[in-house]
């Protein structure tokens, strides 16, 4: 009197009839949760889908993946470039992988690198990911535009980076207030970046814009206010705790809450990642979460 009998059959037929259009068989429901059911895919491997998701399947909205296939592909992937897989990126980047190279070195690395083979060995490897680097933390006093402005960065050699690479005028004056060693280029340009995207993310009123500074400066990011240098020295701080022995997870953290990530490529040629950036002058840098504590991972 209050509702309309569902008759079972016609229900599981029409699951069924979904099952075939998405390219599985129904295999029967899952006694656990009624939104969910297992089928058998093409490639004889069994799946536990929701059955909403077999739907927009059976209309092409999406497709299925068999978990089993994809992650024989992915190792299949890594061997072809001289590395295991070892497991998903222990920052739950879903971009990334964990990798351990034939010479036992073990690091996180961006899938897409691993499919076209544009990563090296920080542990073996011969280029700059390998060899030493150094994060830093600099002071610039730019002549033109009067700003006083901090950067953190990295480099093999920051002397020569600030020197020759950055296009600074002949009047600007560069502090290198503190330098933090790391054991391959691949340490620090991971720490680096991460550092740089919690920073932009949690204090972007101390994000100095590129326009303030472009006559004077060859970079478009990771220029900050002065006031927030407390905060960079806690950052560097944080790095240089969670530093691991091999480097291979150096400096990688998030704050609290955060969903804060690395943005493109940690495998780059350029040895000092670049990103965007907001405001200075009047600027001062957002309380923002706490910072992670700084015990060694």
């Amino acid at each position: 009197m209050t509702a309309e009998p569902r008759c079972g059959a016609c229900a599981q037929r029409r699951i069924e009839d979904l099952a075939l259009a998405a390219g599985v068989t129904f295999l029967g429901r899952d006694p656990e949760d009624h939104k969910y059911g297992f089928f058998r895919a093409s490639c004889g491997h069994e799946l536990r889908r929701q059955f909403k998701l077999i739907e927009r399947a059976a209309s092409g909205v999406c497709g299925l993946r068999c978990e089993t296939c994809h992650a024989a592909r992915e190792a299949g992937e890594a061997v072809a470039q001289g590395w295991d897989l070892i497991g998903p990126d222990p920052l739950k980047d879903r971009g990334y992988r964990l990798y351990r190279h034939h010479c036992g070195h073990a690091q996180r690395a961006a899938r897409a690198n691993m499919q076209t083979g544009r990563l090296d060995c920080g542990g073996c490897g011969e280029s700059w990911t390998s060899k030493p680097s150094t994060i830093y933390l600099a002071q610039i006093d730019l002549p033109e535009s009067g700003l006083r402005v901090l950067k953190l960065g990295y480099s093999s050699n920051p002397q020569h980076r600030f020197r020759y690479q950055l296009g600074l005028p002949a009047g600007a004056s560069v502090d290198l207030l503190r330098l933090l060693p790391m054991p391959s280029g691949h340490a620090a340009c991971a720490a680096e970046r991460r550092a740089n995207t919690w920073l932009a993310k949690w204090h972007h009123k101390a994000v100095i814009p590129a326009s303030a500074y472009a006559r004077e400066i060859n970079v478009v990011s990771e220029i900050y206010c002065p006031s927030l240098l407390p905060v960079l020295h806690r950052v560097m701080d944080v790095i240089e705790a969670r530093a691991g022995v091999d480097g291979s997870q150096a400096g990688f953290f998030a704050a609290p809450g955060s969903d804060a990530r690395d943005d493109g490529d940690p495998i780059d040629d350029d040895e000092d990642g670049e990103d965007d950036g907001d405001d200075h002058r009047a600027c001062s840098p957002d309380r923002g979460p706490r910072m992670p504590e700084t015990e060694a991972q």
